[in-house]
C-alpha cells in the first residue's frame, strides 16, 4: 500500500520537442515547490525565448497537488494549458512546472492541432524525465535548553528526520524536517520535552 504522504515528482530539468506544420513546440519541464518558483522560472523562459510567439505553461504543486495552474498564454482558450496540465496528471506528478515554448511557423494549426501539439511536447518532455519520490513535510525549528541535548536527538533520531541548520549553545537550535505521517508522534513527543517550536 501506498504511503499517505509519499508522491511522484521529476528529479531535474527535462526536455520534449514536437514539429508540425513549421511550428516547433519546445517543452521543458522543471521541478517545483512553489507558485513563486513557478514565476520565477516563467520569467526566465520568456527572456530567454523573447523570440517566441507563446510561452504556455501549467504546473501542479503538493502531496494532493491542489495548487495547480493552466495558462494558454494568448492560444485558444483550452488548447494550450489544459493539454499540458493533462499530460501532468496522466503521468500522476506534483512538484511540477512545464512551460512549452511555441515558435509560429506560419500555418495555422487549429484547436486539435494545438491540442495534440501541446499534449505530445509535454508527453515527451516527461518521458525523458527522471521520476523521483518525494515525501510530504515542513522543516520545523526546534529552540531548546542544551541540557535536553540528548533527548532531543533521541527522538530525532527514533523518527529518523532529516536535519540542517543546527546551533548548539546555552540555548540550542535545530531545523528537522517532520513527514506529514510522523507530525502526531513527533508533536506529542516534542510538547514532553517542553521543546519551544518556531
Amino acid at each position: 500500500m501506498a504511503s499517505i504522504d509519499t508522491y511522484k515528482s521529476i528529479a531535474g530539468l527535462s526536455e520534449g520537442l514536437f514539429k508540425d506544420n513549421g511550428s516547433r513546440f519546445i517543452a521543458k519541464a522543471f521541478p517545483v515547490e512553489s507558485e513563486a518558483e513557478v514565476k520565477e522560472i516563467v520569467a526566465a523562459i520568456k527572456k530567454e525565448y523573447h523570440d517566441a510567439r507563446h510561452h504556455c505553461y501549467a504546473y501542479r504543486i503538493g502531496l494532493d497537488g491542489s495548487t495547480w495552474r493552466a495558462n494558454d498564454d494568448g492560444e485558444p482558450s483550452g488548447s494550450a494549458g489544459r493539454p499540458i496540465l493533462g499530460q501532468i496528471d496522466s503521468a500522476g506528478l506534483s512538484d511540477i512546472l512545464v512551460v512549452v515554448i511555441r515558435y509560429f511557423g506560419g500555418i495555422k494549426l487549429g484547436i486539435p492541432g494545438l491540442i495534440r501539439a501541446y499534449k505530445t511536447s509535454t508527453s515527451d518532455a516527461l518521458a525523458q524525465a527522471q521520476v523521483t519520490e518525494k515525501v510530504a513535510g515542513r522543516w520545523v525549528t526546534l529552540r531548546f535548553p542544551y541540557d535536553s541535548l540528548p533527548a532531543v536527538m533521541k527522538a530525532v533520531k527514533d523518527l529518523g528526520l532529516p536535519q540542517r541548520g543546527q546551533a548548539f549553545q546555552e540555548t540550542c537550535s535545530l531545523e528537522v524536517r517532520v513527514r506529514r505521517s510522523l507530525e502526531q508522534d513527533f508533536l506529542e513527543r516534542i510538547e514532553k520535552l517542553n521543546i519551544f517550536i518556531g
